[in-house]
């Protein structure tokens, strides 16, 4: 465990906990650090939320599946993310969407006791947990919204843009499969090769299996890219 511990004072919120005491809360139990190989289920649906986690390295998203039987990402967390940061206060703390490591993820557990201690004892650790959850409420509430009545070549539309941004170039480079891109945008990979196949005779895109090509150029920021 102490090789981790430079690691996880790199993190932001843990910035202002000497290692220490880090070490000391690990001793006794109030901080754990669990381990999740990649496609393990970190939280179900319905399951309590009764304790922060800080993502230590690895990535966890966070999935539905729609009424259509489609698996649709919400959205990823990484290295000095946080998961449970508000919803542990509410009147129903209970996750209402599954949550899933995507690699091997390393994750940092505070009881929901011993956190109360450490915002009445470090301020700036109550600070920076208030930044963090002010912040990321208003990013994820964002995200959602992108993917609520939106058609699928809106979706698709954003998803370019956002790569376009990214990569700083016409020609999009595909780093996943076409299962994998589909269940990004949050639709079916028929539905999605389908509407690539539209676009296409359109004469807004040409793609292969690794690229995508904007042709119509008036694509680019025509939807508001999809948040990440």
């Amino acid at each position: 465990m102490k090789k981790y511990l430079e690691q996880m004072k790199k993190i932001d919120l843990i910035k202002s906990i000497s290692l220490q005491d880090i070490e000391l809360y690990l001793a006794e139990g109030s901080w754990k650090v669990s381990q999740y190989e990649k496609n393990n289920i970190v939280h179900f649906v319905g399951e309590a939320c009764s304790k922060l986690e800080i993502i230590i390295f690895g990535e966890v998203v966070i999935e539905r599946i729609d009424e259509s039987g489609n698996l649709m990402t919400i959205t990823e967390f990484f290295s000095g993310d946080i998961l449970g940061g508000n919803l542990m206060f509410s009147k129903k703390p209970y996750y209402p969407m599954t949550v899933t490591a995507k690699k091997s993820t390393l994750i940092l557990e505070i009881d929901k006791e011993h956190l109360f201690q450490l915002f009445s004892t470090n301020h700036e650790f109550l600070k920076n947990y208030l930044e963090y959850v002010a912040d990321n409420t208003v990013i994820l509430g964002n995200r959602i919204k992108h993917y609520v009545n939106r058609t699928i070549r809106e979706s698709v539309i954003s998803y370019l843009n956002y790569e376009h941004k990214k990569q700083n170039t016409n020609i999009i480079k595909i780093n996943m499969t076409k299962k994998a891109l589909a269940e990004r945008i949050g639709v079916q990979r028929t539905s999605l090769s389908r509407e690539l196949a539209k676009m296409r005779d359109d004469g807004l895109i040409k793609f292969d299996s690794k690229f995508i090509e904007i042709i119509d150029t008036s694509l680019l920021n025509q939807s508001e890219p999809m948040s990440q």
